[in-house]
């Protein structure tokens, strides 16, 4: 009975947060127009993802599974509502973005009117997540203890590897970038290489501040996990810097070097680092979380951070070529590279206007007036009367790939909140990742990212026809 009296405030309620809602992230939208539409729409999903996230884990405070063990009709206890009730909140975005991803599907541009799916119509989208959520608390318990055993696990570590990717690629690209500007030898090729240089200094000297910090304060006697995480980590460091800087290796990766080393070696030493900080103390292994006075401002920031940073992940992964082979596809491709002439070959029929463009810059580049790298500039194909569309001649990310990597990125938040949880010492707030359980996925994270930039290095040499070489 007293659900069905209190149904009309649940439905204004819900219609009040879907126009909330709504209005804020057109607002987001509006506010980041004059940065690119692409990048707004990003940072709203962003936003939606940290607000899911937050909700998630407040689910895990002592007055919110009080209230959970209360209206339950599937009459869990208190602990219980609340690890069920992070999957069922995470369960409900991610259901969201995979049925965003099922129908963005092919749309390689604005022209496309499936395209105003991702970037519209948030109305509708912020309802559908809010009526998900409602309805995921009308499953019964054991589907989600079922999902979380076979389903979040798996996909939360798919999450870690896509992040791992993105960080070896991050380092080959930003090295290759530096390396670039500084070949050209115009007037900013000094501030490049200082750049370079200093950037790798630094990354080199804090890499060895956070080893030695690693050793002097969490391997003491009885801390076997850490002292051997640690040596392990300093090995990897070593060798990967030998790897980088080998003849060999360097002849098939001409741009390989220390800076990329050094990119890989901080994050991983970081990672391993911050792996004994999130460990308990029952072993007296991690003296940070012995002061009482920064507790909770440690367990706060340190919450905020991860989940900032998985929104950071998962919006960057999307737009990365290492994931979707390029921009996402477009509806005029060109191609530079013809042996025989050097003007570019247009594999697909441009438009009349685009066409008169084309043949204009080619003469421009014949007589001399224009440089040959004017052939390798696209902006002709834009209009100006679209100044507002940066997409519309093909997106900046792959809209499909972007939801499910934000799928996996629910089903993450969900473990990482929700395994091995032990909050005996820290009050109403559950610490995020303090377990041992996040330890060891820390650890394992920092060994495959060295693997994998190893990988990076060695491949070339052992299969030089899949590399041009």
């Amino acid at each position: 009975m007293g659900a069905i009296v209190s149904l009309p405030f649940q439905i204004v309620g819900t219609w009040i947060a879907s126009c909330c809602g709504s209005m804020f992230f057109s607002l987001i939208s509006k506010s980041f127009s004059s940065i690119g539409s692409s990048f707004s729409t990003r940072l709203s999903y962003a936003f939606l993802f940290l607000i899911n996230t937050i909700l998630s884990w407040v689910m895990l405070t002592d007055f919110a599974k009080g209230k959970l063990e209360k209206i339950s009709r599937f009459q869990c206890i208190a602990e219980d509502c609340g690890l069920v009730a992070v999957h069922r909140i995470n369960f409900a975005l991610g259901l969201l973005h995979i049925i965003l991803a099922t129908m963005l599907v092919g749309v390689n541009s604005t022209a496309n009117p499936r395209s105003k799916i991702q970037n519209n119509f948030w109305a509708p989208k912020i309802l559908l997540w809010i009526i998900f959520v409602i309805v995921s608390f009308l499953i019964p318990d054991k589907f989600f203890i079922g999902w979380s055993t076979y389903v979040s696990v798996f996909c939360g570590a798919l999450f870690l590897f896509v992040g791992l990717i993105l960080l070896v690629d991050f380092a080959h690209e930003w090295a290759e970038t530096c390396i670039e500007h500084v070949e050209n030898e115009d007037e900013y090729s000094g501030v490049w290489k200082t750049i370079l240089v200093s950037g790798t200094s630094i990354m080199y000297l804090g890499t060895l501040v956070m080893i030695v910090l690693m050793f002097v304060f969490f391997c003491n006697d009885g801390c076997s996990m850490n002292k051997t995480s640690a040596a392990i980590n300093l090995v990897l460091t070593v060798l990967i810097t030998f790897l980088s800087l080998n003849r060999t290796i360097q002849e098939y990766n001409p741009n390989c070097g220390l800076a990329q080393a050094a990119i890989v070696s901080v994050y991983c030493t970081y990672l391993t680092l911050s792996a004994f900080a999130s460990e308990p103390d029952d072993k007296l292994c991690n003296p940070l979380i012995r002061s009482k006075g920064t507790r909770t401002a440690s367990v706060v920031l340190g919450a905020i951070f991860t989940f900032v940073a998985i929104a950071y992940t998962t919006t960057r992964a999307a737009a990365n070529s290492a994931f979707n082979g390029g921009n996402g596809g477009g509806a005029i491709a060109i191609n530079y590279d013809d042996p025989v002439d050097t003007e570019p070959i247009v594999t697909s029929q441009p438009s009349a206007r685009n066409e008169m463009r084309l043949q204009a810059i080619r003469e421009a580049v014949a007589v001399g007036t224009l440089p040959e790298s004017a052939l390798h500039d696209q902006s002709w194909l834009y209009d100006d009367a679209d100044e507002e569309d940066e997409e519309r001649v093909t997106t900046k990310y792959n809209y499909a790939l972007f939801h499910v990597i934000f799928f996996l990125a629910t089903q993450w938040v969900a473990v990482l909140l929700t395994m091995n949880v032990n909050q005996s010492d820290f009050g109403d707030f559950v610490p995020v990742g303090r377990t041992y359980f996040y330890s060891w996925v820390k650890i394992v994270s920092a060994w495959i990212c060295y693997m994998i930039y190893g990988w990076s290095l060695i491949a070339p040499v052992l299969m030089p026809e899949r590399f041009g070489f």
